[in-house]
């Protein structure tokens, strides 16, 4: 059986979501944020980064989301949420699911800090701000043309950016790119995400 170790508001809720979509059994440990919004120190006993989500499957110990993720939908999903391996749309898809922390996380992130802190440097708010507009710009454009961001289902993609998103409406960013609100919304009236929000709890707090 899968264990999730899963931080309280963290992006461990797209690891619940898979697994609830498919339905599969697994065991959950929370782990709580200390006073300062940090990991506790027990996640270094499980992974050396001490970070969340993290999952423990026999013998085999996975961080980082997309691997995960990858790692339940190829074992335990039969593909299910991603395309054909080896074809055009699977790498397209693979660009996706890799765009989310590689290239999008950092402006969105950055403006998430910038709001919580006061406001970003001068230098690092303008180096920031036309790689949010853009990010922002090509993420609309894919669901406005697919409905989700590779097609008309849901795939992991859409489940690795489900964080995002709610960071970027929490921080006010989607005002002038509603369609991406949109988005969300159906992305969070999906069964198997209630079910994750339930049992894990909200991605953010307040």
């Amino acid at each position: 059986m899968i264990v999730l170790h899963h931080l309280a508001y963290s992006r461990g809720t797209r690891i619940l979501w898979l697994l609830e979509e498919l339905k599969l059994d697994y065991k959950m440990v929370r782990h709580e944020r200390d006073e300062h919004f940090k990991a506790p120190a027990a996640l270094v006993a499980v992974h050396p980064l001490g970070k969340s989500p993290v999952i423990v499957d026999g013998p085999l110990v996975l961080g980082e989301s997309a691997v995960i993720l990858r790692y339940i939908n190829e074992r335990y999903g039969g593909g299910r949420y991603a395309p054909p391996a080896g074809s055009d749309d699977y790498f397209r898809h693979e660009e996706w699911l890799q765009y989310v922390e590689s290239t999008a996380a950092f402006p969105i992130m950055s403006a998430r800090i910038g709001a919580v802190t006061g406001g970003l440097p001068d230098k690092m708010r303008e180096f920031s701000a036309p790689v949010l507009a853009r990010t922002l710009d090509h993420i609309q454009t894919a669901v406005r043309r697919h409905g989700f961001l590779t097609g008309p289902e849901l795939m992991l993609a859409d489940i690795q950016i489900v964080y995002l998103l709610e960071v970027a409406e929490r921080t006010g960013l989607l005002a002038e790119h509603p369609e991406i609100g949109a988005y969300l919304a159906r992305l969070k009236t999906r069964e198997a995400y209630r079910m994750a929000i339930e049992v894990g709890g909200p991605m953010m707090p307040g």
